[in-house]
This record gives structure tokens, sequence and C-alpha cells, in this order.
């Protein structure tokens, strides 16, 4: 994202502990890598239920300096857990052709509820961040099984990211700009109409015509879509999507060190009806400083968040009423 440091930098950084959680599947597998790759990170724990120890096996043959752990099986989810300061949790089933996120919703569900439990025990100081979809859902289940546990919420984050990237390097090809020069707000959630574009504060200022605007605001929504078709049956995006959460673990590295940095996530959030929702924040060592809204919509804008609200709404009740019976 544009407005997130390209160069890493390890001068403010105090904290180094980062763990994967899925660390064997499409997404674990590039972001244990580009993870490995940062320098502030001086120790990566991988989990998954499989192949966990070749994958830190094989990570391990890098030059770089952190040190790389497997830990495979639910027997050692705790385990994988000790002393982390991050966690990153893209465990789960991958979407296929002919299927929504909301379709995912029983697996991941379950999956996530697992390892936030182990979390909340285990390093309920961590900063989470989410990216098992659907994460409108897998985020206030997370939330749901702190309170239980008597641990604080406020430091699980869904990751969106993806929709940020997404909005930049499309209106980059666009408008002929460099994608990494463009940072685009993305507002709501992280599926279909709860993800909502706000091209009128991207930096720097764009212009489209009404049919442009809604073509682009409309692929930004069904850009998990459009990756699932072109791998016609093969998963939906993993590329990408480690890109974006290392981007984002970047920022959260930082933070827990010590500086002021901006993100975008989706939060426990007073900022509309949804409890729970995605908008800038400036993140410190303790988590959010400060929540900044979403700030003036224009009309196009203002009816996209009246029609993704009540999707929104009903996803995040649906993981709220899971995390009560689990």
């Amino acid at each position: 994202m544009a407005n997130m440091a390209r160069q890493f930098s390890t001068t403010t950084i105090k904290n180094h502990k980062v763990a994967v959680m899925g660390a064997s599947g499409g997404i674990g597998q590039p972001l244990s890598l580009l993870l490995k790759l940062n320098p502030a990170v001086t120790q990566l724990n991988l989990y998954d239920i499989v192949h966990t120890p070749g994958v830190a096996a094989d990570l391990g043959h890098i030059d770089t300096k952190s040190k790389v752990l497997g830990f495979v099986g639910q027997d050692q989810l705790k385990d994988s857990l000790v002393g982390m300061e991050i966690v990153l949790i893209p465990a789960g089933v991958p979407r296929k052709p002919g299927m929504t996120r909301q379709d995912l919703f029983n697996t991941n569900a379950t999956i996530v509820a697992k390892i936030a439990e182990a979390c909340a025990e285990v390093c309920p100081d961590a900063m989470l961040g989410i990216i098992s979809n659907p994460v409108n859902s897998t985020v206030p289940i997370a939330a749901e099984i702190y309170k239980k546990a008597g641990a604080n919420p406020d430091k699980i984050f869904g990751v969106t990211t993806l929709d940020i990237v997404r909005s930049n390097a499309f209106i980059g090809d666009l408008k002929g700009l460099d994608p990494q020069n463009v940072d685009c707000p993305v507002i709501g959630g992280h599926a279909g109409d709860t993800i909502m574009p706000i091209i009128s504060q991207c930096t720097p200022p764009v212009e489209f015509g009404d049919e442009e605007l809604a073509a682009l605001t409309k692929r930004i929504q069904n850009a998990g879509t459009e990756v699932v078709l072109a791998k016609d049956g093969t998963g939906s995006a993993t590329l990408s999507m480690a890109h974006a959460a290392a981007e984002f673990a970047k920022q959260l590295l930082k933070a827990r060190g010590g500086e002021d940095v901006v993100i975008e996530a989706y939060v426990a959030s007073n900022e509309t009806e949804a409890a729970f929702f995605s908008n800038k924040l400036t993140l410190g060592a303790d988590g959010i400083k400060q929540n900044h809204g979403y700030g003036k919509l224009t009309p196009f804008e203002e009816k996209l968040l009246e029609k993704g609200l009540p999707e929104l709404l009903d996803q995040i009740k649906a993981g709220v009423e899971f995390a009560k019976d689990f």
C-alpha cells in the first residue's frame, strides 16, 4: 500500500516472534516465505495439521537470521504459540468455483475458533491477524472466544489489506500510475458488497465517469471470484493474499516496536451499526490508538454503504451465534 513503507526497517522493532497458523497451505507457504525474508522477524513458528516440519526445514535453508520452527497437529497447537507477539491465521479451506465465502463458514469457523481458543490461553497479548474466510464472520468468532476466556479481544484484526492492494493495482492500471504510489481506502468488510472502495478519497486524486466507476467498484468487490474462476478449480487467491498479509504483518511489527502506524483492518467498531467494520486505524504497541472512521462519502459511496451494511450485519451475527455454541 502506498502509505506503507516499502523498505524493511529494524531500528524500532523490539518484538520479533511471529506465528503462521495454517503454514502448509496455499496462502501459508508464500506468506511464511515472505516473513522469513523480513529481517524484523527473528523467530517464525509454523503450525498446521500436516507438512509443517517439511515447510520449516525448507525455509530454514534460506540465509536470513530468523529461526524457523515447525509444529504439526492439534497436540502441538499451544506449543506453537508460546511467546508469540504476532499470530497470522490463514488456516482453512480455499474457495472453489461456485462457492461463496459463506459456503466456507462451517469448516473455517471451527478452525479459527480452535486457534483463537489456544491464543487466548497461551498468548493473549499477541496481535492476531485473521485471514481465514469468511473474515466478516471469523473475526467476530475469535472476539467472542476471547471474551469467553476472559481475554481482551481488542488486538484481533481482520486482514482486509488485499482489497486495498487490488484497488491500488486496478486504479494504477486504469490511470497509468505506479500502483505503489496509489492509496485507495476500502471500508466495510471483506466479501462482495461489504467491500466498499472509497475512490473519492484516493491518493493521488483520480476521477472516473459513472459507468467506469461502477465497473471498477464491482471489479474490486468481485476480484476474489475473478481469481477463483481463473484458477479453474485449483484454488483461490493465494499469492496476492500472502503479499497483502505480509505487508500487514510488517506494519504490526512496527507497531509492536513502538512506532505509530496507519493501517486499514476489520475490527470491533462503533463507526456504524455494525459491531465490526474496516477503515483506517492508527496502531501503537498496545493496539488501536485511534479509529479514523471513513470520512465524507460521495452519494455513490453512501449507496455502497447502505447496500453492504445489511449483508455485513448478517455475517457478523452468524459469527457471534456460532461462537456462543462453540
